[in-house]
């Protein structure tokens, strides 16, 4: 990892950036596994490997604390929150529910601008299926078009409040969902599964059918927290 590069002291707009960097890059390592479930996060560690000091890592320890991303220990440091069943459940009925509402919003408010960026994200991500047979950055890269393909979508409802909240949830949800895309997104039959999901959701959309939407929706979202019980119970 590329050191961040120390902010100029007299300047407060470039120290706030500099502090935003150290937040983004601790939050990157632990929603994408770098730090796992329960990590002890020693400061040593950090200093290391972000090169920066203990003020601003404290300071962005501090931020995911309140974003429930990491615990603190009496007199003892931080660890990575843990993860468990009665989390991820709660997490994913919730979004679920979540998306579910962007999307009969969308369909409501959506112009043609919005239809032609769901039909642009889902042809990006159609042809990023050879990437699911090579090495896991190349699955996440895979994910950042899944995530656009499905933000493309949510993007519709018009709701600026909606969409934060959509977004916090997607946030805690992804740690679940990296370990199912582990487990499971090398599967080719996962994958073309996952893939007529997708075409049979922009279908719905584009024909402005909210109950079927909804319906799909809901069902794929809440799909690998399924899966992951069935097939990782050792996890929780």
């Amino acid at each position: 990892m590329s050191a961040i590069t120390p902010a100029s002291a007299s300047s407060p707009e470039n120290s706030d950036n500099f502090a935003s960097q150290v937040l983004g890059q601790l939050k990157s390592d632990i929603l994408n596994g770098y730090f796992g479930p329960g990590e002890k996060l020693k400061m040593a560690t950090l200093k290391e490997r972000y090169q920066v000091g203990v003020s601003p890592l404290r300071e962005a320890l501090s931020q995911l604390l309140v974003e429930q991303l990491v615990v603190v220990e009496n007199q003892r440091g931080f660890r990575v929150h843990p993860i468990s069943l009665e989390e991820m459940k709660d997490i994913y009925d919730t979004r679920a529910q979540i998306e579910a509402l962007c999307v009969k919003q969308a369909i409501a408010r959506g112009d043609d601008e919005w239809e032609a960026a769901i039909v642009a994200a889902s042809h990006r991500l159609n042809k990023s299926g050879e990437l699911l047979e090579k090495a896991s950055d190349d699955v996440q890269e895979w994910e950042l078009r899944h995530q656009a393909f499905h933000t493309a979508i949510a993007s519709g409802c018009g709701s600026a409040t909606l969409l934060q909240v959509r977004r916090s949830l997607y946030e805690k949800a992804s740690r679940y969902r990296n370990l199912w895309l582990k487990q499971n997104m090398s599967d080719r039959t996962v994958y073309h599964a996952n893939r007529q999901e997708h075409d049979e959701l922009v279908e719905a959309l584009l024909q402005r059918d909210a109950d079927t939407a909804v319906a799909l929706i809901s069902r794929h979202l809440l799909r690998p927290s399924q899966l992951l019980q069935q097939a990782e119970p050792s996890l929780f």
